[in-house]
């Protein structure tokens, strides 16, 4: 299930005030920072977690089922994650979906995998009773809600996450192939997650009620709260909701022994989505939190973590690389594990070849071992990874209920760490010998000579509109629990100066972690980029770390994993940006890799020539992606020659043609202090951080500048429909729209809600339309981007293959609907209002997020209230707006319609569209017939 809103925050009349916590100010971490959990049990099994923490007004609530695929029977697989589906179906007490909950701008989703089931809400904090009160209604009373139409519409919509993940991607069998090799028929892992057409095909409404009964018990089942809530009245409200519903049988747990090969396994498969070669090779692993799992994550890191590892420094950054991609992973599960390393050719090369050369590390490792620096290395950037992993009440939630549910202690956490701490050289040397053996499954995947068979051509079995009970909807409305009154909630105060070389400089405070993020913004981005030479800008920043007057390309990227620090470059439309990462003790150390990458780059020849290698694989890849092709033609179809209508990262004609000196001309010209502002979010004081900036940016010094205008973008598509062949196609990839608007229009808030009403999220017109209703897609969204010249505006969804025609039909029906023949209605227009006003404060909960919204501020020249204004803009949008900009920015009649997938399937069926249909091949270009 994805149904996704941006996090929540607070209500409208929050009162705003000033602090964000306790302070921390150059914290040392020896330890990890204490996380406090309580954990409890209700009468009928029902284990409760408790974390509170009150930095922001948002809570995340979650629900752990102790069940995945592993216990799915014979014939029913992929039900776990079906089920999934089906617990966003409604239930007795609210039979209208989780619309009760999604409205409130919170992040509503569920994942499966092998072991257990999840479900999680963050939600504004007041609104805490209402998401207990659903949690609670579907685990006791979700039978009586659940009915064949329900069941039919989501086994589409399961089907199309298969084709969407598994039938219509490059290397999307690999993971069918490789647990069928390594795990034997009846074993509990032996077959995948999302399982197969026929057997979703072949569930019941019968099976999926006998499923929800015996698993989806309290007994079964574990309860987290993360974040600002009282714990008294928490308890009450749980007790309340779910201490009347019944236990149910125990459950009997898989528990089977590690399965062994008992020699080399050698398959290959012809891909006909893949355009690059791939080589998997596969061991048998452990479970998870076996003794051996540490030292075998660190051997993971040490072969493929980060350019100074093995496997990248001589297969991907080598004097003749061969390798487009390589890593190495453990894959650790309840029961058992899996041990990979995966490498993807570069163009010409040979998997043997690349086979070999991974083989030639193993051996290597085997034998010789490795450093104390290696691990030093890696561990410091697990603990920094652990710290960064505390700042959202989610992912604190997510770790404290998996460690309840897999060592019986929700506390884990310095445990955890202490686990990779505690690992030598030595234990990753009898890791290697004793699991990466001669008897290991090899998967070669090549690109097929043949295109794909046709797709199933299965129609969605459902696809009328659901009738709902409207009455029954309303009753149940009023019964739901109310919010609570609104919540406190600390705007960040900015603090700014300026450098002695004139760099502006904005700083926040947030004490909660040991963390300091960092952004430079360079005013310039994409759009300055010559026209033969796209991808200029994007090039640049990937170079900035590839090499400085003081360090090698490997100096950079060893001596930042050795302080668990992340300094990177990129570029936007708008601008470039330098951002870095760090746990405070090591500030004064990353403070001294940013200066050098943002003052001294040099720009090597040979970094420079294999940097523009991996993004010609990179464009080889792109083609092979249905997604990433209709992305290209769009933006082509739609602005044509301007700047626009070309990538970001350029094509392979534009970046062949780009030198070194290019690139450095644009860093001379562009990355000036007096062209920039850094921001600084965390855990410092602008008195203690200035003096360290001053030495650290000493040699970056202001100058001249070449000018940074941007050109106005013209929508230059004639209507109609511009198609591009991909045989075989299971999904065609759909993208409808037109040239949007400029970040500075006025219209700005009332276009943000009305998109939101049309295609913003998982209640939106678009995804209930063509989803919910007809099955016709795992996901239907709108989208404008927002840009200094006016960004697209696109419509789009992955389309099962036999459905294209009716799906643009629909697409087309909801684009006509909101203009006028389905105006918003006022319920519309006040849900998604307090949809936005409450996800606000979300952004506020990291430091990363405190940075991206002032990185906006910089960008578009947003002013400094911005934030204190934010709530009353939003509150300003009426009616009468937001049917205004819809009839203003949207005209179908103007639209390009872009579809990627099998031609030989659907133009037959979009010709009765009436349309004029245009041939393109994935460059947009037309192809003649």
């Amino acid at each position: 299930m994805k149904i996704i809103r941006s996090l929540a925050g607070a209500l409208v009349g929050m009162l705003f005030v000033v602090s964000f916590g306790v302070s921390l100010v150059g914290q040392s971490v020896d330890k990890l920072p204490s996380i406090n959990v309580k954990e409890y049990k209700l009468k009928n099994g029902l284990t409760v977690l408790l974390h509170e923490d009150h930095t922001v007004p948002v809570v995340a609530v979650g629900a752990f089922y102790h069940v995945g695929s592993k216990n799915e029977a014979p014939g029913r697989t992929g039900f776990a994650h079906l089920f999934e589906h089906m617990m966003f179906q409604g239930s007795g007490n609210y039979v209208d979906g989780w619309r009760a909950v999604d409205e409130l701008g919170g992040n509503v989703n569920g994942t499966t995998n092998e072991d257990r089931t999840w479900y999680y809400e963050a939600i504004p904090s007041n609104f805490l009773e209402r998401t207990l009160y659903m949690e609670a209604d579907r685990m006791g009373n979700l039978l009586t809600a659940m009915d064949q139409a329900k069941l039919d519409n989501q086994r589409d919509v399961v089907k199309n996450e298969r084709r969407f993940r598994v039938d219509n991607v490059p290397y999307g069998q690999a993971e069918e192939r490789t647990i069928d090799a390594m795990y034997p028929e009846g074993h509990p892992y032996h077959h995948s997650v999302i399982g197969s057409m026929a057997d979703l095909s072949a569930a019941s409404l019968d099976d999926v009620k006998s499923f929800f009964r015996q698993y989806y018990v309290p007994n079964n089942a574990y309860l987290i709260l993360s974040g600002d809530f009282n714990e008294s009245q928490a308890k009450s409200w749980i007790q309340k909701y779910f201490g009347p519903i019944k236990a149910g049988a125990a459950i009997k747990r898989p528990d089977v022994a590690q399965p062994q090969l008992s020699s080399v396994v050698r398959q290959q498969y012809e891909d006909p989505f893949a355009n690059l070669s791939r080589v998997d090779l596969v061991w048998e692993g452990v479970r998870q939190y076996d003794g051996d799992e540490a030292a075998l994550d660190v051997m993971s890191s040490i072969l493929s973590g980060g350019r100074g590892s093995r496997l990248q420094s001589s297969m991907v950054f080598g004097q003749s690389p061969i390798a487009q991609q390589v890593f190495a992973r453990n894959g650790t599960n309840e029961i058992a594990g899996l041990y990979q390393i995966i490498a993807v050719a570069r163009p010409g090369k040979s998997l043997d070849d690349v086979e070999k050369a991974i083989n030639t590390e193993v051996e290597k490792l085997k034998k010789d071992g490795v450093t104390q620096e290696e691990i030093t290395r890696v561990v410091n950037a697990r603990e920094s990874q652990s710290i960064f992993g505390l700042e959202t009440d989610l992912g604190t939630a997510n770790r404290i209920v998996d460690y309840a549910a897999y060592v019986n202690n929700p506390n884990y956490f310095q445990q955890d760490l202490d686990r990779y701490m505690k690992v030598t050289p030595d234990d990753v040397k009898r890791v290697a010998n004793k699991y990466l053996v001669a008897n290991h499954y090899v998967l070669q995947l090549v690109p097929s000579k043949t295109p794909p068979p046709p797709a199933q051509a299965d129609k969605p079995a459902s696809t009328e509109t659901k009738k709902k009970d409207d009455a029954l909807i309303k009753k149940q409305d009023a019964m739901l629990p109310k919010g609570q009154p609104d919540p406190k909630f600390a705007l960040p105060s900015i603090e700014k100066t300026t450098l002695s070389n004139g760099l502006n400089v904005w700083v926040v405070e947030k004490h909660k972690l040991p963390i300091v993020s960092m952004d430079l913004v360079i005013n310039a981005g994409g759009t300055l980029d010559p026209a033969d030479k796209a991808g200029m800008a994007s090039l640049t920043a990937s170079m900035l770390n590839q090499g400085t007057k003081n360090r090698t390309a490997l100096e950079i990227a060893n001596g930042l994993q050795s302080i668990g620090s992340n300094v990177g470059a990129n570029a936007s439309w708008d601008s470039s940006g330098v951002s870095a990462r760090t746990i405070t003790k090591n500030l004064d150390k990353t403070l001294d890799f940013f200066g050098d990458v943002v003052s001294h780059p040099t720009f090597p020849a040979q970094e420079f020539n294999q940097l523009r290698g991996r993004v010609m694989g990179g464009f080889r890849q792109r083609k092979a992606s249905n997604t990433a092709v209709a992305g290209v033609v769009y933006d082509k179809v739609l602005y044509g020659s301007q700047a626009y209508g070309r990538q970001l990262t350029g094509d392979e004609k534009s970046v062949q043609a780009l030198s070194r000196d290019d690139l450095a001309k644009f860093y001379d010209n562009y990355y000036r202090p007096n062209n920039s502002t850094l921001i600084v979010v965390g855990d410092v004081k602008m008195v203690d951080l200035k003096p360290k900036l001053e030495k650290a940016l000493a040699d970056w010094k202001s100058g001249g500048m070449a000018p940074t205008t941007v050109a106005e973008q013209k929508m230059m598509a004639k209507p109609g429909i511009y198609l591009v062949d991909k045989p075989g196609a299971a999904q065609s990839s759909v993208s409808i729209g037109q040239v949007g608007i400029d970040r500075d229009n006025p219209d700005y808030y009332a276009v943000q809600v009305m998109n939101s009403i049309l295609g913003g999220g998982g209640t939106a017109r678009l995804f209930m339309n063509l989803r919910e209703d007809k099955g016709y897609t795992y996901g239907a969204y709108s989208r404008f981007t927002y840009r200094r010249a006016a960004g697209p505006f696109s419509a789009s969804g992955e389309i099962q293959t036999i459905s294209t025609k009716e799906a643009v039909q629909e697409f087309m029906k909801e684009l006509q609907g909101i203009r006028g023949s389905r105006p918003v209605s006022q319920a519309e227009l006040d849900v998604n209002k307090q949809s936005f006003i409450r996800r606000f404060p979300s952004q506020f909960e990291t430091t990363g997020g405190i940075s991206n919204g002032l990185v906006t501020l910089v960008t578009y020249g947003l002013p400094d209230s911005y934030f204190n204004d934010y709530i009353s803009k939003i509150n300003a949008v009426t009616i009468d707006d937001v049917n205004r900009v819809a009839n203003k920015y949207l005209d179908p009649s103007k639209m390009a319609i872009v579809i990627v997938g099998d031609r030989k399937v659907i133009e037959p069926h979009l010709t009765e569209l009436g349309m004029p249909i245009t041939i393109l091949d994935t460059e947009g270009n037309p192809v003649t017939q």
